[in-house]
């Protein structure tokens, strides 16, 4: 006697989950632009890889003689699948089935794909859409009673951080818990157009008297620019191309490495562009970007929150296959200063460095901290403060290259300086306490008032200074270890790469990782 019918049964129940809301709900999720789930799984992960976790749950309705008539499946999938040949789980919610609300939720599928990505050591996706197994006002009507709000396997969310690579994929609305799952990862991207992002939707939100739309209220821009997320993807398949992309950098757990990659481009390149890619005329501005791409191996380098705290830039990039985090001084956004939005940027990203074992190339051009009242409104010294600690907190090496100005607490945060200081300076380099041009006349007021012609002796005041703040002069001093010509920076920049993984050690970085 064989068990065929419970097989035929096991598929039967497969194929009626795999049917997700039904016609009349998957083709609208068609018609507002949108994947179903199993079509996202299937975008993102490599071909005919997903071994799916749970499938047969859900909520089984039953004729009187006891048979299966249909089933509601849970609106949350999850299960282990595979991007370039690495393992990673992937948990995914289904909006078809109940807008993805918690009567139709199992939380424990969403704890156990927690559970297994952080336990096995693989990456997590999170495939979000809708409140995420968040609360419903239907369900009270159906419990019969309210309760005390927690957020089951919260802590394991928490502690996943310090142990895996997360990325969340906002492609719908987002709210809730669902939008709380969004943010609690080290990578955040939501679809411009069709996914938004808030505490609570349109109808909650009118109840307080602010009408909003969709757009209006948490549109994937608006996050893009405060920084709850890190970036916009343009089509859902463009979001899965970002998240393979900032995986592709990262090792699968904090006890490994990251992955070292085939490069074709030679280390001892030099780029004949870098010799004039910084004015001599300090009032000139010039591009950043255009400067990482020719010291990084070609096409490698993979910007994170453009956005977001725009004076300076930060993305993952190759030095020799070898992955490097990237921090880089923007100019062309208000001259390169830290503002409060650009510090928490530097903070979030020099952690996920440090968590995840990239050494850090810094490229530094920072007149210092925004001043003025708006600075100190949004609290600027204390958020530069906390990159600065990030910074000194961080054990991954780190290798500064003074490209022109280091000014100020902000300039001071080019390194941590108790370490050995790998860091070299372009002959443009420009630094001190403060620039001359901002304390001169302040320092020899005295001076110039008692002289008969000021303006000459302000002159003269100024060409004798500006000869002491010749980078040489600091050279001569070892106050700066070396004076390159900008040329010989990617080779230096892979001497640097390849040293820092010879000192690189696996595990947890006991400060944890700040989302």
């Amino acid at each position: 006697m064989s068990w065929e019918k419970e097989v035929e049964e096991i598929k039967r129940r497969r194929s009626l989950s795999e049917g997700l809301g039904g016609p009349d709900k998957i083709q609208r999720q068609r018609d507002a632009g949108r994947l179903t789930v199993r079509e996202r799984i299937a975008g993102l992960i490599d071909k005919g890889s997903f071994r799916e976790v749970g499938q047969l749950g859900g909520v089984g309705e039953y004729d009187a003689d006891g048979a299966l008539t249909g089933v509601m499946p849970a609106n949350i999938l999850f299960g282990r699948a595979k991007i370039e040949g690495r393992p990673i789980v992937v948990q995914a919610d289904d909006f078809t089935v109940r807008g993805g609300a918690a009567d139709a939720s199992l939380h424990a599928k969403l704890l156990q794909s927690e559970k297994l990505a952080g336990e096995y050591r693989m990456p997590l996706v999170r495939l979000i859409e809708g409140t995420g197994g968040g609360g419903s006002v239907k369900t009270l009507e159906k419990t019969g009673y309210t309760y005390v709000p927690e957020v089951p396997g919260w802590e394991v969310m928490v502690e996943n951080l310090s142990r895996i690579p997360i990325v969340a994929l906002g492609l719908g609305p987002v709210a809730g818990l669902g939008a709380g799952r969004q943010v609690m990862a080290h990578y955040s991207v939501l679809v411009r157009g069709t996914a938004q992002m808030f505490v609570a939707g349109p109808p909650v939100v009118a109840a307080v008297g602010e009408h909003r739309t969709k757009e209006e209220l948490g549109g994937s821009s608006i996050h893009a620019q405060n920084g709850a997320i890190d970036d916009e993807a343009y089509s859902e398949e463009h979001a899965f191309a970002l998240a393979r992309a900032f995986l592709s950098y990262l090792p699968s757990s904090v006890h490994e490495l990251p992955p070292r990659a085939a490069s074709n481009d030679p280390v001892e390149r030099r780029d004949e562009s870098l010799i004039s890619a910084v004015p001599r005329d300090l009032k000139m501005l010039y591009k950043i970007r255009p400067i990482v791409e020719a010291v990084v191996d070609k096409g490698s380098f993979f910007e994170i929150g453009c956005q977001h705290g725009t004076s300076v830039a930060t993305g993952f990039a190759r030095l020799d296959g070898y992955a490097v985090g990237v921090m880089a001084s923007d100019p062309m956004v208000l001259g390169g200063l830290w503002t409060a939005a650009s510090s928490r940027k530097v903070e979030r990203f020099v952690d996920l460095c440090d968590t995840f074992h990239l050494p850090i190339i810094h490229l530094v051009d920072v007149p210092g901290f925004l001043i003025g009242r708006k600075a100190e409104e949004e609290a600027t010294i204390r958020f530069g403060s906390r990159a600065m600690m990030a910074i000194y907190q961080a054990k991954v090496p780190i290798c500064a290259v003074i490209l022109r100005k280091a000014y100020g607490m902000a300039g001071s945060a080019n390194m941590n300086h108790s370490r050995h200081k790998w860091r070299f300076a372009w002959p443009s380099g420009d630094w001190g306490s403060l620039p001359i041009s901002g304390g001169l006349e302040a320092a020899y007021k005295s001076d110039l008032a008692a002289s008969d012609d000021p303006a000459a002796l302000l002159k003269d005041i100024e060409k004798r200074l500006n000869d002491v703040r010749s980078p040489f002069r600091t050279a001569e001093k070892f106050g700066v270890e070396d004076i390159i010509d900008p040329r010989d920076t990617r080779p230096m920049l892979c001497e640097f790469a390849e040293a820092a993984y010879r000192l690189l050690e696996v595990g947890e970085v006991k400060k944890g990782w700040r989302c």
